[in-house]
């Protein structure tokens, strides 16, 4: 049994690994580490750092798996230390620049306890909305973006692997950015057309990318609001972490609007992060914590309260697919 002191031990030494991190992402040392194991010395050389503080910084790493020791003060990349090198494939790199960034950090760190106090975000509050803080500072929006489009692709390949298409004709993506996802089961399943729902200062992007990845011919490009109305008569809506950013009554509005588009054999595909009902740990219970910090009306849910909110939508689920990086596929129908 966990002796207590060490429950919340471990949480906050939590923080010093995250910072150990940072630290050894802005030196860069994954880069140089890629080339193959290096002595502390030559490696603090490498990024101009003091090699004795760097070999505690490599020590506390190697005890939570990003590098190992594989001679006296000589460190390796492991695979989940590959992830932080610019470029890899399903590279975390942004995730950590983005979520360290000094002023997004503070929706979960110094403003978090004013945003519980009074159940509104006090980053936006102070900030105004991420993506027009974002749109304000663009270097970090490139990071921001760069994170967003690694962690949807790899969900985006589970989709197209994991779950069956076969029946559907038309796909409509409702509120999907540059349609990565979309684009991935057009890829997959040459017979499908697809509908690209989306706001309109958004869609040029999006028709140059599906031009460049040779799908621009069998999607079908729509400016739009989805709390007003989406495409009708398609056999199946896709919406990729797109309900978990709106309250209970805003997710209600866009799933009812889909629902009133939807013929009665459509489906509903919804790649969202479902929490445990019970006290299991799971990612999505603190993402969560950054949804509300970030957001205030975003927030992770579980299968109860998406089904809870589904019925209410007149839909029901009818299964879920696990998917990588702890989300999931929730299928749900019309009743």
């Amino acid at each position: 049994m966990t002796e207590p002191t060490s429950v919340i031990q471990q949480i906050i030494a939590g923080g010093w690994r995250l910072s150990a991190l940072k630290t050894f992402v802005e030196l860069d040392c994954a880069r140089h580490l890629a080339e193959g194991p290096l002595p502390v010395p030559e490696l603090a050389a490498r990024v101009g750092a003091h090699a004795p503080s760097l070999g505690r910084v490599l020590r506390t790493l190697g005890g939570v798996g990003v590098v190992k020791a594989v001679a006296p003060d000589t460190y390796a990349l492991t695979d989940a230390g590959t992830l932080l090198t610019e470029g890899a494939e399903g590279s975390m790199r942004t995730a950590l620049l983005s979520n360290m960034d000094p002023v997004l950090a503070t929706a979960t760190g110094e403003l978090l306890t004013e945003t519980v106090r009074t159940g509104r975000s006090a980053f936006k509050e102070r900030h105004g909305v991420l993506y027009d803080y974002l749109s304000k500072n663009p270097e970090l929006g490139l990071i921001f973006n760069d994170f967003m489009t690694n962690r949807a692709l790899p969900m985006a390949r589970g989709v197209t692997e994991r779950y069956d298409f076969s029946g559907i004709g038309t796909l409509a993506d409702i509120g999907g950015g540059r349609g990565h996802f979309l684009a991935a089961v057009l890829r997959a399943n040459p017979a499908l057309r697809g509908v690209l729902l989306e706001l309109p200062h958004v869609l040029p992007d999006a028709r140059e990318a599906f031009e460049e990845w040779g799908l621009g011919d069998r999607c079908e490009f729509v400016a739009g609001d989805f709390f007003s109305a989406v495409p009708a008569g398609a056999d199946a809506y896709l919406l990729g972490s797109v309900v978990h950013n709106w309250d209970d009554s805003d997710a209600l509005r866009i799933l009812t609007t889909v629902r009133a588009a939807m013929p009665d054999h459509g489906r509903l595909l919804l790649v969202e992060i479902v929490v445990p009902d019970d006290d299991t740990p799971h990612y999505g219970k603190d993402l969560d914590i950054r949804m509300m910090g970030l957001f205030g009306q975003g927030r992770e849910r579980s299968r109860s309260e998406h089904g809870a909110l589904l019925e209410k939508a007149g839909m029901a689920i009818t299964d879920v697919v696990p998917l990588p990086v702890d989300a999931s596929l929730i299928e749900a129908r019309p009743v």
